[in-house]
């Protein structure tokens, strides 16, 4: 089994008129929310083992926030691909860089983040699927199950969404059966 963690950067600040899309950094809420996505993720054992992340700013800053929660080594690789690709490149990208990795987590931009996850959905609980269809807010995390040895596998369609966690949620709770109904798929979170 194969599982990809799909993380949105946190929220980014507008607030710098003379720094272009690409250098924009996180804001408040942002340096606040992408700690709690990394201790949210330590509490679930969502731990990756390698770790795809787009060269801009906001990606960046939410990557090496969220860090010092998770466990383990985790091999880290940095593209500007994610952030100029569309979904369908995402879905590229996943299966060129996931190499041997069981759990791989992608820190990326939308449209695309939420593209690609609803794209690879094939199964799992509809609600989980309509929450990400309508709103994939900055710092979500979706996680998604497959059925395959390897990266390349991977197709539309083929995946079981098990988990969409939304950073409103996190600070508020401190397990994942403790969202709210459309955030999780009913399976207790130590069989996850």
């Amino acid at each position: 089994m194969l599982r990809l963690l799909l993380l949105r950067h946190a929220k980014s600040d507008w607030g710098h008129p003379g720094l272009s899309d690409f250098q924009r950094p996180l804001n408040e809420r942002g340096r606040q929310a992408a700690p709690e996505v990394g201790s949210h993720m330590a509490r679930h054992g969502l731990q990756p083992s390698r770790i795809l992340c787009s060269t801009a700013q906001r990606t960046r800053e939410t990557l090496a926030a969220l860090l010092p929660a998770l466990s383990g080594e985790a091999d880290i690789r940095l593209t500007r691909a994610l952030y100029d690709e569309s979904d369908l490149d995402y879905l590229d990208i996943i299966r060129s860089h996931g190499g041997t990795a069981r759990s791989l987590l992608v820190v990326g931009h939308n449209p695309a983040t939420q593209d690609t996850a609803l794209s690879l959905i094939g199964t799992g609980n509809p609600a989980l699927r309509e929450a990400i269809a309508a709103k994939y807010p900055t710092a979500a995390l979706s996680v998604i199950d497959f059925d395959a040895a390897d990266w390349s596998a991977v197709a539309p369609g083929s995946g079981r969404v098990v988990a969409y966690c939304l950073p409103r949620h996190l600070a508020a709770t401190s397990s994942m059966s403790a969202l709210p109904e459309a955030a999780n798929d009913g399976t207790p979170a130590q069989d996850r």
